[in-house]
């Protein structure tokens, strides 16, 4: 039997062809992606996609790979681990009204890759959540590409667990509680490096 022990997912261009048994076939990678996750709206590409304009802010983007089962999204260059979780007003079907915008933020159990097992206790594993909502609101307009229809929330972790209401969900206006105002996406590495320096800190009793 063949070694069964994680795969390690290249980084794929987008020109590598389909082939059946090595005979070149018409259609490449590139079309896959296009088909799959042009519709940059819907609620899962809309979520890969938060998690990729945080990791080009924090520089972590180039040449590596979105790991989907890892217990937190993203490591910063300061080692600060972050999670991402997004949300919109504007959603691809037809709206009666705008979505209301809770964000979910459950402890959960860790899975580790290379065991293939779970962590026994359920905790928050990053250091820093960073919030992303597409907040624009005009269907006509509205463009998940222009960096500017999103705004970044950025929250040490310590500030989740200390809450005392939901553990498993956060409105946007308890949300904006927690950090003060949003970042625009050339401020997010900062947010997230002093966030980071907030959740290393012990905090102080009394």
């Amino acid at each position: 039997m063949s070694e069964l022990g994680p795969i390690q997912s290249p980084r794929r261009r987008g020109d590598e062809p389909f082939h059946d048994d090595g005979h070149q076939l018409h259609f490449k990678l590139l079309g896959f992606w296009q088909w799959s996750a042009s519709d940059l709206v819907s609620n899962v590409t809309r979520g890969a996609l938060a998690e990729y304009l945080v990791a080009q802010a924090l520089g972590v983007a180039e040449d590596a790979v979105r790991e989907e089962w890892a217990p937190y999204d993203l490591t910063a260059p300061d080692g600060t681990r972050v999670e991402v979780k997004s949300a919109a007003y504007l959603q691809s079907w037809h709206q009666d009204r705008l979505s209301p915008i809770t964000f979910r933020v459950p402890k959960t159990l860790a899975w580790d890759k290379q065991t293939n097992r779970q962590s026994q206790a359920t905790q928050r594993h990053a250091d820093v959540y960073v919030f992303a909502l597409l907040g624009h609101r005009d269907k006509n307009t509205l463009d998940p590409l222009d960096v500017s229809q999103w705004e970044f929330y950025v929250v040490p972790t310590r500030l989740l667990d200390n809450r005392k209401r939901s553990q498993h969900s956060i409105t946007l206006a308890s949300l904006r509680k927690l950090p003060g105002p949003s970042v625009g996406f050339s401020g997010l590495r900062h947010a997230v490096e002093q966030a980071g320096r907030t959740q290393a800190t012990p905090a102080r009793s009394g």
